[in-house]
């Protein structure tokens, strides 16, 4: 990755999406972007993207209620935003976590308890590609403990 200046994206936003896309590690996910979200004045944006990851993580831990919760606190907050924000089709992200919903409530709000279906963010800016690629080169201990 480039110096300073010529960065488009926060490093930790950057890092999130490695995380989500390609170590589908949620609970890190959350870790690296609270820190962002809290610095950035409690973004929503940024908010509805933890909250998708860790409606993943929940799922994935079968914590079947716990990811219900989260999915619908992200669409609540992804929904106030175009299609496209900050390089990511958000578009593809609300039907994800609708379609995750879907799987995980039955009829009458029925909890179900669905096999695991994760999903990726779908990146549409060619910046951000280029430097998550870079990014995910790095060994995940690297990035996670850089001054180990």
């Amino acid at each position: 990755m480039g110096g300073g200046a010529d960065k488009l994206y926060d490093e930790r936003f950057v890092h999130f999406i490695v995380l989500f896309n390609t170590d589908r590690d949620y609970f890190e996910c959350h870790e690296v972007m609270e820190e962002l979200w809290l610095e950035e004045g409690r973004n929503l944006l940024y908010q509805g993207l933890l909250q998708a990851a860790v409606g993943l993580h929940h799922w994935r831990n079968e914590n079947f209620s716990g990811a219900v919760k989260l999915f619908k606190q992200a669409d609540s907050k992804l929904v106030q935003y175009p299609d496209e924000q900050m390089g990511i089709d958000l578009r593809r992200l609300r039907a994800d976590v609708a379609g995750s919903l879907a799987l995980l409530v039955g009829e009458e709000d029925r909890l179900l308890a669905p096999a695991f279906a994760p999903f990726r963010l779908v990146i549409t800016d060619e910046r951000l590609m280029m430097e998550s690629e870079a990014l995910a080169q790095m060994p995940l201990e690297q990035r996670l403990h850089p001054d180990a």
